[in-house]
């Protein structure tokens, strides 16, 4: 029996970052405090935050309304077991303290504005993860689209940025109104609120249209250019686009879509579970294909975050228990993994200046540390055990034969061999090319070799301010392992499965 509770801690939640960014301009003359503020309300909000997951997991769905927008509408949050999926990550903590390290190292400018954008970019977030409706999470989601472009507000690539997710955003908003003229409210519903009673077929197909439009965030093919040119951003902005926020809101909001304004039976009735599942597999497939291609290692890195999206939106579109399942814990442990490849290409920026694949022969020997935490994150990405990305694309796997889409299995696992393709090469090159090929600006070709190894050996094992960027990219591998061996760590896996239970009626 699903019991309803009012509770103030969603807008607590919400509050701590929105608190962080006014101390953050408060303290802008003293960075310690600032950082300090930041730390300390993301600490604040995990822990608000995951004081939910008992609750909900006892079948308590905790609601929160400020006001009446419109008849029907109320602008407030109704916590569910998939929004603390998104909302619970602790990864935000761990992006803040590898900010800290990461910025001070490369002594980027304009530090507060980041951390101050980045404050409510994980408003946003939280914000759209504990929506109650579409109304409120379109609020939100702009929110993050706002609170993200200054981070991201280089020339060529940030107007880019603004006209993909703002047009994005036109389509969103062209969805709400259309689904609230139908049904007569925006509310999500485990079982969905649209019928075939509401409109005809096609009409309800162009709706759903105009959701997989508004979720361009999700960087689905072809709208995906944005995402590997906002690549120009400091490495903590490219993780907080990939693994933490930005990309995970759309992809978000698609499962949103299917299972709670659509809902299961509507998806089957017409059709669009397999057009969802042909547009995933062709963007997990192209995208891999792309990422092979690229030299410099942060590019790579986006093509993956593209394909991997892809796994998510498939998940969900095979519309079985089991895809969904693996759709859900893959948004969480995908974060950990992307967030680990992440954080070690900025070190090996912060520590080498290297920024392409063919320039990191043998860095791997000269920073054992973050390579075998990228060699994880990349075995994760593979679907490889004993990480946590072999659990989730297990789901997927298991949801392809559950729904009897064999074809879908096959693109699983051919984009699981191409991920093999476009990670292998790094880290081979990192643990098993010559020190030689690696470069310098000063000395002969021996002499390089050394000052290069001690160069990084210097930044990563003994200046503390490196620990800031190396004790959190170890933390996120291995929390990648751990998810491997215990899914239910943080009740993640817990909270999945109570809302497959919910949207299929307790199956």
């Amino acid at each position: 029996m699903i019991e309803g509770a009012e509770s103030l801690r969603p807008w607590l939640a919400i509050a701590c970052p929105a608190l962080s960014a006014i101390l953050v301009l408060l303290f802008s003359k003293r960075p310690n405090v600032r950082e300090g503020w930041t730390l300390l309300a993301t600490i604040a909000q995990f822990s608000i935050i995951f004081s939910m997951v008992p609750m909900i997991l006892e079948g308590t769905v905790i609601e929160s309304y400020l006001f009446t927008m419109f008849p029907g509408i109320h602008f407030g949050f109704k916590v569910d077991a998939f929004g603390l999926i998104f909302a619970s990550s602790f990864l935000w903590i761990l992006v803040s303290i590898y900010s800290i390290g990461y910025m001070r190292a490369l002594r980027e400018h304009a530090q507060t504005r980041y951390y101050f954008c980045f404050a409510f970019a994980i408003f946003g977030a939280v914000g759209v993860a504990l929506s109650g409706n579409l109304v409120t999470m379109f609020i939100f989601y702009e929110i993050l689209t706002i609170s993200t472009y200054p981070l991201v507000a280089a020339l060529f690539a940030g107007r880019k940025y603004l006209a993909y997710l703002f047009t994005a955003g036109s389509f969103l908003l062209g969805a709400v109104v259309l689904t609230y003229s139908l049904a007569g409210t925006t509310d999500f519903n485990k079982g969905g609120i649209l019928t075939m009673a509401f409109a005809p077929r096609s009409v309800l197909m162009i709706l759903f249209i105009l959701f997989l439009l508004g979720f361009m965030k999700a960087a689905y093919m072809p709208f995906h250019s944005w995402l590997p040119t906002a690549m120009v951003a400091p490495t903590p902005v490219s993780a907080l686009l990939h693994a933490v926020a930005v990309v995970k809101a759309g992809v978000f909001g698609i499962v949103r879509t299917v299972c709670y304004i659509y809902g299961i039976d509507l998806m089957h009735e017409l059709g669009l579970g397999i057009m969802l599942a042909s547009f995933a597999a062709f963007t997990m497939i192209v995208a891999s294909l792309f990422a092979i291609a690229q030299d410099n290692l942060k590019r790579r890195l986006a093509y993956s975050t593209i394909s991997q999206l892809s796994y998510i939106v498939l998940g969900v579109a095979l519309l079985s228990p089991m895809g969904i399942t693996g759709a859900m814990i893959h948004i969480p442990f995908h974060g950990f993994m992307k967030i680990t490849l992440f954080l070690c290409a900025g070190s090996i920026l912060v520590a080498s200046g290297k920024e392409n694949i063919s320039e990191m022969a043998g860095i791997g020997r000269a920073m054992p540390m973050t390579m075998f935490a990228f060699t994880v994150g990349a075995l994760g990405m593979c679907g490889t055990p004993p990480i946590a990305g072999f659990i989730s694309k297990w789901f997927f796997s298991l949801g392809a034969i559950q729904s009897g889409q064999i074809a879908f299995l096959c693109v699983i696992l051919i984009a699981s061999l191409l991920d093999v393709v476009y990670f292998f090469p790094i880290i081979r090159t990192a643990f098993f090319g010559k020190m030689l090929e690696i470069e310098t600006l000063s000395g002969d070709r021996e002499e390089k070799v050394v000052v290069l190894s001690e160069k990084v050996q210097t930044k990563e094992g003994k200046r503390p301010i490196y620990l800031f960027m190396v004790v959190p990219l170890a933390i996120t591998a291995f929390f990648s392992i751990l998810f491997c061996f215990f899914p239910q760590a943080f009740h993640l896996y817990d909270l999945a499965q109570k809302a497959v239970k919910d949207i299929f009626g307790g199956m």
